[in-house]
């Protein structure tokens, strides 16, 4: 098994107890630039309408499960404080009256990347003003391949979300194949929407997942080629939301969801 350490930065929308969504600006605190802390190495911040906290780096399951916990819990706790609920849905349309503010108006500025083009990816751009989306991104601490790594969590993680998530709104925009940002300690991989925060055992999905790809690559080694036919499949099962490529690919690689 690959030595690896796991962290993450899943954001959540807040809902009144009607089931409104609530912009989180002014209410939790935090920034990009200067997140909160909160305790235990984790942190909040305000990211456009919604809420984000961040975890540590851990090196085994109990400690990546027990951070999450811990942010999840304390964000519950100042929500119900506040008559509020956290939603952890992938995607939301807020009333103009909650993005009134010029914070919610402002995305994420530094560029991510795809693994499968080797290029830059675009900006998102929504025609539907008033749509919001929630990420549930993978920081992986190693040194292995960070293409390589991306594409087999791709295979790994990225497909099978196509089945587990049913959010498709969310990829419109976000979440496409081979989406990442390189880090100083590895990659942040980008593809994933926060549905995996919705049970203890899809967030064991996450983390076993990871484990998997990493030991995927290293099985591969050095001259690991990805053959156009599985490049195209992964790519076209993610984007395109591909039921055919998906079941090819299971049968090959036994998702097991």
């Amino acid at each position: 098994m690959s030595k690896f350490t796991l962290g993450c930065d899943p954001e959540l929308f807040l809902m009144d107890t009607e089931g409104k969504y609530l912009s989180s600006i002014g209410l939790i605190g935090g920034s990009k630039e200067i997140p909160a802390p909160i305790g235990e190495g984790c942190s909040v911040q305000e990211d456009n309408v919604a809420v984000e906290f961040n975890i540590p780096p851990a090196d085994s399951f109990e400690k990546f499960k027990a951070s999450i916990d811990y942010g999840m819990k304390y964000l519950e706790q100042r929500a119900a404080a506040m008559k509020m609920k956290l939603a952890i849905h992938a995607s939301a349309e807020f009333t103009p009256d909650q993005l009134k503010h010029p914070s919610a108006k402002v995305f994420g500025c530094d560029p991510d990347f795809n693994a499968w083009t080797i290029q830059r990816n675009p900006r998102p751009h929504a025609t539907n003003k008033a749509l919001r989306s929630c990420g549930g991104h993978i920081h992986v601490g190693t040194d292995t391949n960070h293409i390589h790594l991306v594409r087999a969590m791709d295979l790994f993680l990225g497909c099978p979300s196509t089945v587990l998530d049913s959010d498709t709104t969310r990829r419109k925009l976000y979440g496409k194949a081979g989406c990442y940002r390189d880090k100083p300690y590895g990659v942040e991989y980008r593809t994933l929407s926060n549905f995996w925060l919705q049970s203890a055992e899809l967030i064991q999905w996450a983390y076993d997942q990871t484990s998997k790809a990493l030991d995927y690559v290293a099985s591969k080694g050095e001259d690991i080629k990805w053959a156009p036919e599985l490049a195209g499949k992964i790519q076209s099962c993610i984007n395109n939301n591909d039921r055919d490529a998906y079941m090819l690919l299971d049968e090959e690689f036994n998702f097991g969801v």
